[in-house]
């Protein structure tokens, strides 16, 4: 497939967001039950929330940069009951509409306890609501994930791996950044978000891996012989029937050699998972805000990679019919 930038800016931008929220609501979680110290809601949650909800906002305007009338964007709703995309764009919006509460309620001190137990521990208002975005978060990754596992003719795609790798990748973005942030807000969480940034890291390395080799060994139903209909062993291609090019040419395939596909496997591979991982523990370390950042940074950019590579590697069966120009 050919990756368009706009999708690869929308799935990494809505996935560090979510990552972020998941960590916000993780921190607020272990401090309910006293297992850490409470934090200013306003300077560290309600701040943090307010990046998180940047994020998302810069995806959903990165989204309308693929759509050829944006005007009728509101219509991708319309199918919700059979496709995935119309989930996906009815449940962000909701989400970010969580988010933005969450965000306020914060940031203005409107947060009240409703609950304690004996133990001490407490449920909040704002804890209720950042549960409902939680649900609402992995519901998102779902949908996004699901819009290509569906796909049952794209075979690199069409597995559970495409769900859990945008899950993790973006779970794990989404910490890494909150370990930087916490490192200047809530210096008592840099650690425990490290931490848990650290080890979805590297879950989403075995799991990225599995689906590298999982895809190196597919074989695939369509060949030259069936998209023809001739059982004939030796089939050549000479001609794609017209001399110009079409949506078939530049939509259903990245045009690139595979020494360039090789190459950015690996940069990926390297910007992604160990580099990144360095800088974290470093950053940890000596409480460098800097490599914290850096590590977000560096990582952000090999999902970037990352991503190209993901609609990249997936060959639509149309181009057997397109192989020689």
């Amino acid at each position: 497939m050919h990756p368009a930038f706009s999708v690869i800016f929308l799935t990494t931008l809505i996935g560090v967001g979510q990552g972020i929220f998941l960590a916000l609501f993780t921190g607020q979680s272990y401090s309910a039950v006293e297992l850490l110290p409470t934090q200013d809601s306003t300077r560290f949650y309600g701040n943090a929330a307010f990046i998180a909800l940047g994020f998302l906002i810069g995806g959903l305007i990165a989204s309308f940069f693929h759509l050829g009338h944006p005007e009728r964007a509101w219509r991708a709703a319309s199918q919700w009951r059979t496709s995935w995309l119309s989930r996906e764009v009815i449940v962000l919006p909701i989400m970010m509409g969580l988010v933005f509460i969450y965000a306020i309620m914060h940031h203005f001190g409107w947060d009240s306890v409703l609950l304690t137990t004996d133990t001490g521990a407490q449920l909040s208002l704002t804890l209720i609501i950042a549960t409902l975005g939680m649900f609402t978060t992995f519901a998102l990754f779902i949908c996004t994930g699901m819009v290509y596992a569906c796909l049952k003719f794209l075979q690199e795609w069409h597995t559970p791996l495409t769900i859990i790798n945008y899950t993790l990748f973006g779970t794990a973005s989404g910490f890494i950044l909150m370990t930087a942030f916490a490192n200047t807000s809530a210096p008592d969480l840099m650690n425990f978000y490290g931490i848990w940034a650290s080890i979805i890291t590297l879950a989403v390395f075995v799991t990225r891996s599995a689906s590298l080799i999982r895809n190196a060994q597919i074989k695939h139903k369509s060949t030259i012989q069936t998209a023809i209909g001739v059982r004939h062993s030796r089939i050549q291609q000479k001609s794609m029937g017209f001399m110009g090019g079409s949506v078939n040419t530049r939509d259903f395939f990245h045009h690139v050699s595979l020494i360039f596909m090789t190459k950015m496997k690996w940069i990926f591979m390297v910007l992604v998972f160990p580099v990144p991982l360095m800088l974290l523990w470093m950053g940890m370390e000596t409480h460098s805000t800097a490599l914290l950042f850096a590590a977000f940074v560096v990582q952000y950019v090999g999902l970037l990679a990352e991503r190209w590579f993901f609609f990249a590697q997936a060959n639509h069966p149309q181009n057997l019919y397109y192989q020689t120009v």
